[in-house]
C-alpha cells in the first residue's frame, strides 16, 4: 500500500483462551508489518486462560507500545472481539484468531483494500496448515469444496463478493451502525455478524492479496468437537436469521437424520436395510473419490485419514445442527429484527 498522510489507524483485535503454543508467533507477525507502527494497535483480549498463554502475549506487551492485553471475563470469542471493538482507535477493525499468524503486508493490504473500493468488509482466503501428519490431513479435508462446500474464505483463489469471511476488516463504523457481534452465539459469531452486515447493505468482499494462516485442529476428536459446535450453533444463528438460510446449510442435518431414520426403521421392514446401505453407499463413495483426487496432489500417504477427517467434519456438524434443533426449538418462533442500514456510511 503506498502509504501518506490519509493511511487510516488500524486495530488488530486477538481474541484468545489456552492459545500458548500459537499465540507468540501470531503476536510476532502481526509486529512484523509494513505498516507504520505509530498507525496501527494490536489488542490481546485474553478469555481467563488457565494455562501460560497471558504470560507469553504480557511478556510481548510490555515491549512494544502499540502491543495491548485486555481480559474477557466472559470467556467466549464473541465477548472478547466486543471487548477489545470497544477499546480500539481504528478506523479499521481487524479480526484475527490466535490460532492464524499473517503475512508482513497484512495490515496494509487490509486498509488497502478497505480505503479504495466500496466494501465495509475484506477479508482473504485462509491457508489452512497442520504442524503433525494428522493436522496436516485435517488441514487438506478443511480446505477441500467437498469437506466445507461453497465457504470460499477456506479455499477460494479469485477475488469475489461472499456471505462471509473468517477473519474480517471492517470499517469502524459498522459497528456503530449495526451493533457488536452477538455474546448469546459461543460460535458462528462472525456467521451471524457478517449476515446483518449484508442485511444492512454492506459488502464482504474476499481476495488473495490478503494473505494469513491457520493452524487445523490437530486430532480427529478435537476436529469432531469444533465441527459439532458449528452445527449446533448454527440453529441458533438460523432462528435470529431465518432468511439466512440456504439448502447447503441443511444438508449435514438431513443426511445424518436420515441414517438414523433409515437404520432405525429396519426393523419394521427390511426393504429400509436397503436405502441405509444407499445413502451411506453414496456418501462413502463421495468421500473416497475427493479423497483420492486430493491424495493423488498432495500424496498417498494422506489417503488412509481423509476419508475419516472428512467423516467427522459431515458427521458431527450433522449431529451438532440436529440436537440444537432439539435444545433450541422454543426459541425458534422469535421475530427477527432489521439492522438499521450502511447507507450513510461514506465507502
Amino acid at each position: 500500500m503506498p502509504l501518506n498522510k490519509t493511511a487510516p489507524f488500524v486495530s488488530v483485535i486477538v481474541p484468545m483462551r489456552n492459545e500458548e503454543p500459537h499465540i507468540e508467533k501470531c503476536i510476532r507477525s502481526l509486529i512484523d508489518q509494513d505498516y507504520p507502527t505509530n498507525l496501527y494497535e494490536v489488542l490481546v483480549v485474553d478469555g481467563m486462560s488457565n494455562d501460560h498463554s497471558k504470560k507469553v502475549a504480557q511478556a510481548i506487551s510490555d515491549n512494544y507500545p502499540n502491543i495491548f492485553l485486555l481480559e474477557n471475563p466472559g470467556i467466549l470469542t464473541s465477548s472478547g472481539l466486543n471487548i477489545g471493538i470497544r477499546k480500539s482507535k481504528g478506523e479499521i477493525v481487524i479480526i484475527l484468531g490466535a490460532h492464524s499468524f499473517v503475512q508482513n503486508d497484512f495490515i496494509s493490504k487490509n486498509a488497502e483494500f478497505i480505503k479504495k473500493n466500496e466494501h465495509h468488509c475484506v477479508g482473504g482466503p485462509i491457508e489452512t496448515l497442520g504442524e503433525t501428519h494428522n493436522a496436516k490431513v485435517i488441514s487438506l479435508a478443511m480446505s477441500s469444496a467437498f469437506g466445507v462446500g461453497d465457504a470460499l474464505f477456506r479455499y477460494g483463489k479469485s477475488e469475489a463478493y461472499v456471505d462471509t469471511v473468517a477473519f474480517g476488516a471492517y470499517k469502524k463504523e459498522v459497528f456503530e451502525k449495526i451493533g457488536l457481534f452477538d455474546e448469546e452465539l459461543a460460535r458462528n459469531q462472525d456467521d451471524e455478524f457478517n449476515y446483518r452486515l449484508r442485511k444492512a447493505g454492506g459488502k464482504i468482499f474476499i481476495t488473495p492479496e490478503i494473505k494469513l494462516s491457520y493452524y487445523s485442529r490437530a486430532t480427529l476428536r478435537k476436529l469432531w468437537s469444533q465441527y459439532f459446535q458449528y452445527g449446533f450453533w448454527k440453529i441458533r444463528v438460523l432462528q435470529k436469521h431465518p432468511k439466512m438460510m440456504r439448502l447447503r446449510q441443511l444438508i449435514p442435518g438431513v443426511f445424518v437424520l436420515s441414517v438414523i431414520l433409515s437404520f432405525g426403521l429396519v426393523f419394521y421392514h427390511y426393504i429400509f436395510g436397503y436405502l441405509t446401505l444407499i445413502i451411506l453407499g453414496s456418501y462413502v463413495g463421495c468421500n473416497l473419490l475427493s479423497s483420492l483426487r486430493i491424495a493423488r496432489k498432495e500424496g498417498l500417504k494422506c489417503l488412509p485419514l481423509l476419508p475419516a477427517a472428512f467423516s467427522a467434519m459431515h458427521f458431527s456438524y450433522g449431529m451438532g445442527f440436529l440436537i440444537g434443533l432439539i435444545t433450541f426449538f422454543p426459541k425458534w418462533f422469535q421475530k427477527e429484527m432489521d439492522p438499521p442500514k450502511l447507507s450513510d456510511i461514506k465507502t
